[in-house]
């Protein structure tokens, strides 16, 4: 143990070692630097959805019947108000998404303007069941999540005449959109014919409706299948969508050029009815009723924030190398650095990353990796050359350092396998540097150890003498 402390290269490694420890200092710095910059980011969109609208849900168009029903109770008679809903037996939804951003200083939230369209059909005989005379009103309704994001309503009709619409619901559970009332006498056409039984037939048409309106939102906009049969579709030129929602679109296009999908549902995949029917009746019992959605985010292609993160991660691994580059010349060159040129190279490694997040606020991530790395490498290729008094040496560890780079910034975009290629990486390098010491006596009591054994390469015997 004794010949283990006083040994020159083990004393050297342990250096190192603390030196490694403590650049984890900066690093972590600059870690908390793109973290707290991230949530500045999130802070800014949550300031513009403030100032103008927000992510947009859209649940509608339902029929929301007042009636009032005579009860009895211990021989007195109450008159009691009761709601019941009619949802649509078919139902769709079409929007064309035109996306574009809004900026607040260098930071930016994408919205969207969705020139929408609601079509589908009402079937009214629940009307009759309730008994035209305990009627009070009937409104057809349509929420959204933000009405402030109503822009602009077109045209709006009921079996094919415009109708007059006003704002709000009247609701608690979806408080924000807008109703139009409804005539009970022009909904049902009265037939004054005569059954087999001598009693008066009504007869039914169904309810069609057709809504245009233009609403504005911001990255994220979702529709609740609300019919028995529903069918919504989506298409914009923005080229990035995540679908999200319960449910996936059956068909999907996504190119440059943009993207178009398609959603389908019917009451025994989604089961709207029951879920719409609890959340009326207890607006506690609405979570479930909220998740039956289809829709897209807008998403940005390249978070730079989250890129220069996992970049972070991988800095251990590149002051690792060079660390591990300069010990091997020190151990088969016989080379002497001093701790001081470690911390100075060291700290130029974690200042590219500094750089990094600096520059991709501005740049975009892609180029400010490529301006970071260029940095780093000739400082560092300078540095070098002059450290060991060799600039062809110096040129060369540039080059290997920027392919090092050139490296990573493949493994950052290989989202998918970005873990399996690292971890390939970090095992193809331990496995290097244990072949390249395989032979080193590390109980030689001097910096001037020796390699026992011929099966060393030449060139590295070569270089040691």
């Amino acid at each position: 143990m004794k010949n283990i402390l006083n040994n020159q290269t083990v004393a050297k490694f342990g250096f190192v070692l603390l030196l490694f420890v403590l650049l984890q200092i900066p690093l972590s710095m600059v870690s908390n630097l793109i973290s707290e910059r991230s949530y500045r980011l999130e802070e800014v969109r949550n300031e513009i959805a403030r100032s103008s609208t927000g992510e947009q849900r859209i649940i509608g168009p339902f029929i929301s019947v007042n009636y009032t029903e005579m009860v009895n109770h211990e021989g007195k008679q109450y008159f009691t108000e009761h709601r019941q809903y009619i949802l649509p037996e078919t139902f769709n939804f079409n929007a064309d998404l035109e996306s574009y951003a809004k900026y607040r200083g260098i930071y930016q939230a994408r919205l969207y303007k969705a020139d929408s369209r609601l079509t589908g059909t009402f079937d009214l005989s629940p009307l009759t069941q309730i008994g035209r005379d305990k009627i009070n009103s009937v409104s057809m309704v349509v929420g959204v999540s933000d009405s402030r994001g109503l822009i602009k309503l077109n045209k709006m009709t009921l079996d094919g005449k415009s109708i007059e619409i006003q704002p709000g619901t009247g609701l608690n559970q979806f408080a924000q959109g807008f109703h139009t009332n409804l005539d009970f006498t022009q909904l049902l056409a009265w037939k004054d014919s005569t059954s087999n039984n001598g009693s008066a037939d009504i007869k039914l048409q169904p309810l069609t409706f057709d809504f245009n309106f233009l609403l504005q939102g911001m990255e994220s906009i979702q529709v609740t299948p609300i019919g028995k049969v529903s069918n919504v579709e989506m298409n914009s030129l923005w080229p990035h969508p995540s679908f999200t929602g319960d449910f996936l679109p059956i068909s999907s296009d996504i190119s440059d050029k943009g993207f178009n999908a398609q959603w389908a549902s019917n009451n025994f995949s989604s089961n709207i009815s029951q879920l719409f029917e609890r959340c009326m009746i207890d607006s506690g019992r609405c979570a479930e009723l909220d998740r039956r959605q289809m829709g897209v985010d807008l998403i940005e292609p390249v978070d730079h924030y989250l890129k220069s993160h996992r970049a972070v991660n991988y800095s251990l691994l590149v002051i690792t190398l060079v660390f591990a580059s300069f010990f091997l010349l020190e151990l088969f060159q016989a080379r002497l650095m001093h701790p001081v040129q470690y911390g100075f190279v060291g700290l130029a490694l974690a200042l590219f990353y500094l750089l990094l997040i600096s520059f991709s606020e501005h740049l975009g991530f892609n180029w400010a990796y490529v301006l970071s790395a260029i940095a780093s490498t000739v400082l560092l290729s300078i540095y070098v050359g002059g450290m060991l008094a060799n600039p062809k040496q110096g040129k060369l560890f540039g080059l290997c350092l920027m392919g090092l780079y050139g490296l990573l910034f493949g493994l950052l975009q290989a989202e998918s396998y970005a873990l399996l290629m690292g971890s390939l990486l970090c095992f193809a390098i331990l496995s290097l540097l244990m072949l390249l010491t395989r032979h080193v006596d590390w109980y030689a009591k001097n910096a001037d150890h020796s390699v026992i054994n011929k099966d060393v390469p030449p060139e590295l015997e070569n270089d040691g003498q």
